[in-house]
Parts: structure tokens; sequence; C-alpha cells
């Protein structure tokens, strides 16, 4: 059973069920487990029901999945006394949704256990599980410090336009930050440090208050954490980005156009996010020997 399809399906069946009504379709298991998308969108909309907020966090899993050696599940690893593996990375460490991943294994390994065969990397379900999982790895993920030219770099890396950099960064219109990520922001935590002047000023105040709380305090992306909308560019757009790296879109006279197109037309985010997602979904996919389908998600066989 292949460890990586998880995230990426019940992530896509997360963005069914919050937004979209013709999301992809994942017909790779058809015929070998024809019940495989159903069971997993059953566990999906049980784990949101529950907490909504974890759509937020399985997009975040994906990404960090998927921007390190392709889609191949090694977020999911396990370290060992041998290996410190990249679930352990400073900047994996908040990751949330495992336990939905675990919940849909053990109910597709109960009805189809051992689940394999057929061509597997000419649809975006069914590349293999890496069989490497390194904490030095997660140094090239993109940082909350990063300017426009940075994200553009890091993303063009990966075979990305700045186009679909900014799409992708639009994810971000689920899910919250930490004050240790953006509070180098503000004056009144780094005194030896101007404020950022592209921080709203009111929006500034709002996030030194929020902060006093101490650095593990939660502040959403956007005014509709939960829903998958286009809030976020429109809360760039006000100078109310919550990381340096959401703020630079719009400060960047190169790219600020797209920030603008998408908060005017949630339409043409959603098509777009979909397409750059299925590419993402197809970053250096494992063939043959190059990986294995694992039979538990937090170890290699």
């Amino acid at each position: 059973m292949i460890c990586d399809w998880y995230i990426t399906a019940l992530f896509l069946l997360i963005l069914q069920a919050i937004s979209w009504s013709n999301g992809l379709s994942m017909d790779y298991y058809a015929f070998s487990c024809p019940s495989a998308e159903s069971m997993v969108m059953n566990t999906v909309f049980q784990a949101l029901n529950k907490d909504p907020t974890l759509a937020a966090g399985l997009l975040r899993m994906h990404f960090h999945d998927c921007f390190i050696q392709g889609c191949d599940g090694s977020v999911l690893i396990d370290s060992t006394k041998d290996n410190t593996a990249e679930k352990d990375s400073p900047a994996n460490l908040s990751l949330r949704g495992f336990e939905i991943i675990d919940d849909a294994k053990n109910l597709l390994e109960d009805w189809c256990p051992g689940m394999a065969g057929g061509p597997a990397y000419d649809i975006p379900t069914g590349r293999k599980d890496g069989r490497r999982s390194r904490i030095e790895d997660t140094i090239n993920l993109p940082q909350p410090s990063f300017n426009a030219s940075s994200l553009i770099r890091i993303f063009g890396q990966h075979g990305f336009s700045a186009q679909e950099m900014v799409v992708l960064s639009g994810g971000h219109t689920l899910g919250v930050a930490r004050c240790s990520s953006f509070k180098n922001r503000l004056s009144q935590f780094d005194p030896t440090h101007q404020q950022d002047p592209s921080l709203d000023p009111s929006f500034a105040k709002f996030l030194s208050q929020k902060c006093l709380a101490g650095d593990n305090t939660a502040v959403a992306f956007d005014a509709s954490p939960n829903i998958f909308d286009n809030n976020y560019f429109n809360t760039i757009q006000r100078g109310a980005g919550l990381l340096f790296s959401d703020q630079a879109l719009f400060n960047s006279p190169m790219i600020r156009g797209l920030v603008n197109l998408y908060s005017m037309d949630r339409a043409l985010f959603s098509f777009d996010f979909q397409q750059a997602l299925v590419k993402m979904g197809l970053l250096d996919v494992k063939e043959d020997d190059e990986g294995e389908i694992r039979l538990n998600c937090h170890r290699i066989n």
C-alpha cells in the first residue's frame, strides 16, 4: 500500500470537501481496490467534522513532503537511532494530520492488503514511497523570511514558474502561523531592528498584542482559515500578510499583478491551484527500484 498516495489523496479530497465540486479524480486503484477512494474520503470527512483545522495541516504536510525529493511519503518516516528524519526538523515539528493518514492506511490494509500493481507513473496517484528521510534535506524548504526573488529561485529549482509559486503560496488561505515565525517583523520583539515597513500599522499592533502570549501563539493567515478561498490575496493587498514571505508577493512589482488577479478571481485561483498541485505531485517520481511500497508509513521496509 503506497503511503505517499494518502497524503496526496487526502489533501485533494479535503479541498473537494471544503470548496470544490470538480476536484481531481484518482482512479489508479479502480481495479485493485475499487472502494479505496470512498474509504479515504470517509476518513477525511470524519476527521474534518471533528476538527476543521486539519485541512490546513494536511495541506502543509503535502507541500513539505513533495518539496523534498518529490511526493514520496518521506515526511511520514520516524527517526531512528541511526538517522534523524525529516519529521524532526524544526520546519516540520508543527506538522499535523499524521493520524488521518494512519487511519486511512489501516482501513485500506484491512480491505485491500498489499495493494499494488500496474503502470504507476502516468497519473498523479501511484508513485512509490521513498527510502530516504533526513533532517538536513529540509534546508531546501522555503523559509518565512524569503523575499520574492528567493521564492522564485527556490520554486524555480523544482520547475515551477513565478506564477505557479504565487498560486501555491495561496495555500496559506488555510491555517495559521506561530508568532515565532513572524515576530522578527515587529520592533517590539527585536528593538535592534526597525519594524517591517510593509506591515500595515494596525495589523502590526494586533500582532504585537497577540504575541505577548508567547512564541507558540497561533494567528490565522486570513479571516477564513478553514475555508479554501482567495482571501489570502486580499489580505496581503492590505499589508496584512502574516509572514514576510507572504507580504513579499505583493511588495514585488514583478508578481504583484498576479496577487491582484487572484484576489479578484476565486475560480481562476482554484483552477490554477489544482493544476500546480498536480504538477507538484509529479516531482521526482520514484520508479522501479528507486522506491518501495511501504508496509508501515512510518518505517522503511
